[in-house]
């Protein structure tokens, strides 16, 4: 996990500021040092989510993105799907060894029903277990197909729902990402029912593509500019020792919320 992010969104909310954290493919959204969403390209969008669950159509969703939400903020199961989409989200960004950018701006627009303090999102980004570890590591999380075994060599599995259906999705075409992505589910959800499948030998491990498996139109643009265009030259910052953030207790109560939820959608 990054310390180096964990302890620049602790001086936020001491600080009280609003605005976007950039992190690698990903920002944090602050409403006076709260995090109020946030969103990762590896991720399944909150749109995605809102929309499977039936909290709202794919209008509602535009209509608040655009700056009518009111439609929107009052509806049932909001929240829940807020805390699972930003807790989703975290997990992926707070393993980036990216350097931290703050970008001061308006309040985004779900503060009103989502204010996660830092302690909170670090502390179950943690239970959640290291980003690397196993056979499916986050960083391949976009960049390996989940390909099935040709041939299951166990007699009897049980599998759980969640399971059985990241599996039938398996085609050997798609990465984890793209398999949230399709089902409206979670990215670490998936992540979670792969690394089991592999597990229990009926997904095959991890194996890197060279590119992003669900972006090859945008990969070759870019290698086009790449071709006609100077690489930006990168700042080299001074190293400094980390310093452990020292937190306030952790919202037991919003991380209650957040289990009822996954409990609900397993």
């Amino acid at each position: 996990m990054s310390v180096e992010l964990a302890v620049e969104l602790q001086r936020l909310e001491k600080e009280r500021r609003t605005g976007m954290l950039r992190a690698g493919d990903g920002a944090f959204h602050l409403a006076e040092g709260a995090i109020a969403s946030v969103d990762c390209r590896r991720t399944t969008g909150l749109d995605r989510l809102v929309v499977e669950a039936g909290v709202a159509t794919t209008e509602d969703w535009r209509r608040a993105a655009d700056g009518d939400p009111g439609h929107v903020l009052g509806r049932p199961r909001l929240e829940t799907l807020v805390l699972l989409s930003v807790f989703d989200a975290a997990y992926f960004l707070l393993a980036s060894p990216a350097v931290p950018e703050f970008q001061p701006a308006p309040p985004h627009w779900l503060a009103p029903v989502c204010q996660i303090t830092p302690r909170a999102l670090v502390h179950e980004c943690a239970r959640r277990g290291d980003p690397e570890s196993g056979p499916w590591p986050a960083t391949l999380v976009d960049r390996a197909l989940v390909v099935p075994v040709r041939r299951v060599r166990r007699q009897r599995v049980v599998l759980t729902g969640g399971q059985a259906e990241v599996l039938a999705a398996a085609d050997t075409r798609r990465s984890v990402t793209g398999i949230a992505r399709d089902l409206g589910r979670t990215t670490y959800g998936c992540l979670k029912a792969v690394r089991d499948l592999t597990v229990a030998g009926l997904i095959e491990p991890a194996v890197a593509a060279p590119a992003p498996v669900e972006t090859a139109e945008p990969v070759a643009a870019a290698r086009k500019v790449a071709q006609s265009e100077p690489l930006p030259r990168r700042r080299t910052r001074r190293a400094e020792p980390a310093a452990e953030p020292a937190w306030e207790p952790v919202d037991k109560a919003l991380l209650f919320r957040l289990r009822a939820a996954l409990e609900e959608l397993t």
